[in-house]
């Protein structure tokens, strides 16, 4: 977990989570390092964003589920929301796929990566044929991302850095390599080296969301707040909407600055565009529902978090106080004598 990237100011002076028992306050902290830790995980590759169709986001579209068959260890994303990876035969099923059209993209080491596009009408196993690469700089890239997704100490980071460094060397434009070297200088603190980093991605690729939102999350590590929203807005707008991890950065901003409503808005709309990859979103808007006193909100919240990880980290603390917002909700609903 990289605290050193978070500021937990707002978290723990708002007075409805100062009510609460410090083991939920610890929670919390901890929940908001797991969603910031969602805006660092896998480099993607913007040119296969696509924007979401209508039905996609209509709460009547009817999901789907797939398995894809490849080869094993494969990271699989779908519109650029990594779903997990392959197992030792080359297979990953996925539930929750919803109506219409989406962009596949599939990534094996030592393979050349590739993407495609997933029909409205495509369900069940979809096989992805991989060629193997030669190519010295998307290898060095896939040992790169490797090594950053495994990293646990600056040590480590320094290893994935050097080996970002050497996918540059011999493909100086590789915008996609400019993005991972630059998400490791910022778990490094090196912020300005971080953002010297994406202006040369832009520079490549000028419309690049991801590269755009990674600058929001350096400008909001280095206290840049309003530089970090600029950034957080104009990734939204490259991508078209679907930008999930622009969308949390700017929810957990929104959350900082007591803008619970706005906070909220976008804590809904990386929800959404994740497809309950990532639990610990429910609990944040949770959290902030019960700011603003919605308690019913604030429970539906939790309770989906339960249902998605029940096992999970903060599932204590969120039951220990489900049951008092319950409480709480139905004295909201019963009206005063």
């Amino acid at each position: 977990m990289k605290a050193q990237h978070l500021s937990i100011k707002g978290f723990m002076g708002n007075t409805a989570l100062q009510k609460r028992s410090n083991c939920f306050n610890r929670a919390l902290i901890l929940s908001a390092l797991i969603a910031h830790s969602i805006l660092m995980s896998g480099a993607q590759d913007a040119s296969a964003q696509r924007k979401r169709t209508a039905v996609a986001t209509n709460a009547s579209a009817v999901a789907k589920a797939i398995r894809v068959q490849t080869e094993p260890e494969a990271a699989i994303w779908i519109d650029e929301v990594r779903r997990g990876t392959t197992d030792a035969s080359g297979r990953l099923s996925i539930e929750n796929v919803t109506a219409g059209r989406h962009t596949l993209r599939v990534r094996a080491s030592g393979f050349k990566e590739k993407v495609l596009p997933l029909l409205a009408a495509q369900r069940g196993e979809i096989k992805v044929a991989l060629v193997k690469t030669t190519d010295r700089a998307e290898i060095l890239f896939q040992q790169a991302e490797g090594a950053r997704e495994r990293a646990k100490d600056d040590e480590a980071r320094t290893a994935a850095a050097e080996l970002y460094r050497g996918a540059l060397k011999v493909r100086p434009l590789y915008a996609a390599a400019r993005v991972g070297l630059a998400r490791v200088l910022l778990d490094l603190n090196q912020y300005t080296d971080a953002l010297d980093q994406i202006a040369l991605a832009r520079r490549a690729r000028p419309v690049y969301p991801e590269a755009s939102a990674v600058e929001g999350r350096i400008q909001r590590a280095a206290a840049f707040i309003d530089e970090a929203i600029t950034s957080f807005r104009r990734s939204i707008r490259e991508a078209r909407g679907f930008q999930p991890e622009a969308h949390t950065g700017l929810a957990l901003i929104f959350e900082e600055r007591g803008m619970n409503e706005e906070a909220a808005t976008e804590f809904r709309a990386a929800i959404d565009q994740l497809s309950d990859t990532e639990p610990v979103l429910y609990q944040l808007l949770g959290a902030v529902y019960e700011k603003m006193e919605k308690y019913k909100e604030a429970v539906e919240a939790y309770e989906k978090y339960l249902q998605l990880a029940p096992e999970g980290s903060l599932a204590p603390a969120v039951r220990s106080i489900i049951d008092q917002l319950r409480r709480q909700a139905a004295e909201q609903e019963t009206p005063a004598n």
